[in-house]
């Protein structure tokens, strides 16, 4: 049989060596460099990422605990005129180690992120690779601008609001623990609602929701932007729960522009 005929019969079969005749066979639904590893192994990989991920947030604890002083004052900025009082023994200290605690799992956050990349990275086809970073970037960057959000806007708003109501009645003299767990709580949680359109991105990318699907439901995104509102803002003045449900739902409506763009 000559080499013609060879090549002749292959096709005829429909053999395919490369695999790119087959429709069903997208090279992006590869997994490129799939090694085969154990159950051990992953487990011992997942306790090394860990590992690895636990020691840098304690070194960013400790690192903003020896500069925990600088990191208060900022926070206490929003609070003009108000005087801290620590109304009990060690509770500043205590508030120290909160703000530290708070402080240096956002300075680990990238480090962190990093160790899950590296654990998921194996497991991830060509299609799903090229989403993560843009997803990682997006939801680092959302979470950063919730915060400065937060810091900027809703925090001072809550506070105007508390301290004007109560102005010509009572002396603002506010207990330190009860503030900085009142600001955290609203830095981060907004930092939360900001991951919005990242969610929807996924969605859409994964094929789970169109923009039209996502758009078709603005109303209940309304009055969910308005619970969430709500939940999310320690303060029950309705100025700051209206500022973060403003953002959520222009939040959601840009990530339906964002899915659109993608073509979903």
């Amino acid at each position: 049989m000559t080499p013609s005929q060879d090549v002749d019969t292959s096709t005829d079969l429909g053999i395919d060596p490369e695999g790119y005749g087959n429709p069903e066979s997208d090279p992006l639904d590869e997994l490129p460099g799939e090694v085969e590893m154990s159950i051990f192994d992953h487990l011992e990989e997942l306790r090394q990422r860990i590992f690895y991920a636990l020691i840098a947030v304690a070194v960013g604890v400790i690192g903003c605990f020896l500069a925990v002083k600088p990191i208060v004052q900022l926070l206490e900025v929003p609070a003009k005129g108000v005087k801290f009082l620590q109304l009990a023994p060690g509770e500043y200290f205590f508030v120290s180690l909160k703000v530290a605690g708070y402080s240096g799992l956002v300075l680990a956050s990238p480090f962190v992120l990093y160790q899950i990349i590296q654990f998921v990275l194996p497991g991830l086809t060509r299609r799903e690779r090229r989403l993560l970073i843009p997803v990682m970037l997006g939801s680092s960057v959302l979470f950063v601008g919730g915060l400065v959000f937060a810091y900027i806007l809703l925090i001072p708003a809550a506070l105007n609001f508390f301290i004007s109501y109560g102005a010509d009645v009572v002396e603002q003299l506010w207990s330190i623990d009860k503030y900085f767990e009142f600001v955290l709580l609203l830095l981060f949680s907004t930092g939360l609602a900001f991951q919005i359109p990242v969610i929807q991105l996924l969605l859409g990318a994964l094929g789970i929701l169109s923009s039209q699907k996502m758009l078709s439901g603005w109303r209940y995104v309304i009055i969910g932007s308005v619970v969430l509102g709500a939940i999310l803002t320690p303060s029950t003045d309705p100025f700051t729960q209206s500022l973060l449900a403003g953002a959520v739902l222009g939040l959601y409506f840009g990530g339906i522009g964002l899915v659109k763009l993608v073509g979903k």
